[in-house]
C-alpha cells in the first residue's frame, strides 16, 4: 500500500470557487458579510494554512488578516490557490482597523458563534460599527461534500495509516507499552510521509481497552488481552481515522465473541451507507447489531462522524442526528462494546458516500490475531 504522496499528480482542491459559493448563503443568515474566524474554514475557503487568521467574506470581496510570521506564506498560498483578497498584516489593532474599514458597507456583520470567545465577540463589539448577528455551520455546510482533491488528500492519509499499521502492529506480540507502540506507530506515519497523527493516537491494552478514549500509558500489552488501537495521519490537512482491535495469541471465548459481535456490528452500518439515507440509520443499524447479540448496554458512544480538515465534523453519524448522507462526504463507521475490568472492541473504517453506497478508504484488514 503505497500512497500518493506527490501532491503535483493530485486533483486540484477547488478552493478558488469556494468564497463564490459562500456569498449566496450570507443573505439568508441575517448578515451582509462574515468573518470567519475558525481556521478549518479560513483554510478551506483560502488555502491559508498558518495558526493565526481571520478572514472576512463581503458581497464583493474579502479581506484575509493574520501577523508577521505569515507575510509571505499567506501570499504564496493564497496565489497558488487562486484566491483574490486582500492581505493585511500585522499586530491584532493592524488587524481590527483593517476589518473596520473592510466591513464599513456591511450593516450586518455574521460571526462564527462556535468559535469566539466572549471576550473576542466583546471587543470586536466595541471596535466594529456593524450589527454582529451569531451565525452557525455557513463554511461547515460547504465542507460537507468533498472535491477530488479533497478525496485524493484524504485517501493519501487513510493509504499512510494502512501502511504503517502493516508495518508496526507485528510489534504488539513483543509486549511494548503502550506509550511506545503509539510512539512508534506515529513516526512510522511520518516516515511515510504524514504531516503528524491526525489526533492523539489511542493505544488501549488489557482492562484499558474498555475506556474508549484512553490515553496510552506505560501498562504492557500482555498475551491473550485486547489491544485497542484508534489513529490517523494527516496529509495536506486533511485526515484519516481508523480503529482495529487485536489480541496476541488466543482469547477466551467471551472476548471472541465480542470481538465477532463488533464485526457483525461495525458491517451492518457499512452496509447500510448511501446517500439519502439519514445518517441516525447507521447508527441504527449498529446499535440494533449489537442489541440482538446482547451488547447493546455495552456501546457507549456514537457510530461516527465526518472526517476531512477535522477529525470530527459534520455529519454527525448518531442517534437523533439530523443530517442526511450526501455522495462525496467522507464518514466513519466505528461501533464499539465495552466491559469494564475485562476489556472492550472498536472497529472503525473511514468511508466515502458514493452514487450508489461507499466506498471503504481505510484498507487495513479486520484480522485480530496476532
Amino acid at each position: 500500500m503505497t500512497p500518493a504522496l506527490n501532491l503535483a499528480e493530485m486533483p486540484d482542491a477547488a478552493v478558488a470557487s469556494r468564497l463564490g459559493r459562500l456569498r449566496p448563503l450570507l443573505a439568508g443568515s441575517g448578515c451582509d458579510a462574515l468573518l470567519v474566524t475558525k481556521l478549518e474554514n479560513v483554510r478551506y475557503l483560502t488555502g491559508f494554512s498558518g495558526s493565526s487568521a481571520m478572514l472576512l467574506v463581503t458581497a464583493k470581496g474579502a479581506l484575509l488578516t493574520t501577523d508577521g510570521r505569515y507575510q509571505e506564506q499567506s501570499a504564496e498560498q493564497l496565489a497558488a490557490a487562486g484566491v483574490e483578497a486582500e492581505i493585511t498584516i500585522g499586530r491584532p489593532e493592524v488587524q481590527l482597523d483593517a476589518l473596520e474599514r473592510f466591513a464599513a458597507d456591511a450593516p450586518r456583520l455574521g460571526l462564527e458563534a462556535a468559535s469566539l470567545s466572549w471576550a473576542q465577540q466583546r471587543r470586536l463589539a466595541e471596535r466594529l460599527s456593524a450589527e454582529l448577528v451569531p451565525t452557525s455551520g455557513l463554511v461547515e455546510q460547504l465542507r460537507l461534500v468533498k472535491d477530488e482533491g479533497e478525496l485524493a488528500r484524504i485517501e493519501a492519509a487513510c493509504d499512510i495509516a494502512d501502511a504503517a499499521l502493516a508495518h508496526v502492529k507485528e510489534r504488539l506480540a513483543e509486549e511494548p507499552t503502550e506509550s511506545e507502540f503509539a510512539a512508534e506507530l506515529e513516526f512510522e506515519m511520518r516516515r511515510r510521509g504524514a504531516q503528524g497523527p491526525a489526533f492523539e493516537t489511542i493505544v488501549a491494552a488489557g482492562p484499558n481497552s474498555a475506556m474508549p478514549h484512553h490515553r496510552p500509558s506505560d501498562r504492557r500489552v500482555v498475551e491473550r488481552e485486547l489491544v485497542v488501537v484508534d489513529f490517523g495521519a494527516t496529509f495536506d490537512g486533511y485526515r484519516s481515522d481508523m480503529t482495529r482491535t487485536f489480541v496476541v495469541g488466543r482469547p477466551d471465548s467471551e472476548l471472541v465473541d465480542l470481538l465477532d459481535a463488533v464485526l457483525t456490528s461495525q458491517r451492518a452500518g457499512v452496509r447500510a451507507l448511501g446517500p439519502g439515507v439519514p445518517s441516525a440509520a447507521i447508527d441504527e443499524a449498529c446499535r440494533s447489531s449489537l442489541t440482538e447479540a446482547g451488547y447493546g448496554a455495552a456501546f457507549l458512544h456514537s457510530t461516527g462522524h465526518g472526517v476531512g480538515l477535522e477529525i470530527h465534523e459534520a455529519p454527525a453519524v448518531a442517534q437523533g442526528a439530523a443530517d442526511i448522507l450526501a455522495a462525496g462526504s467522507v464518514v466513519t463507521v466505528e461501533p464499539g462494546a465495552y466491559l469494564a475490568g475485562k476489556g472492550g472492541v472498536r472497529i472503525e473504517d473511514s468511508l466515502v458516500i458514493t452514487d450508489d453506497g461507499a466506498r471503504v478508504l481505510t484498507k487495513s484488514t479486520k484480522d485480530h490475531l496476532l
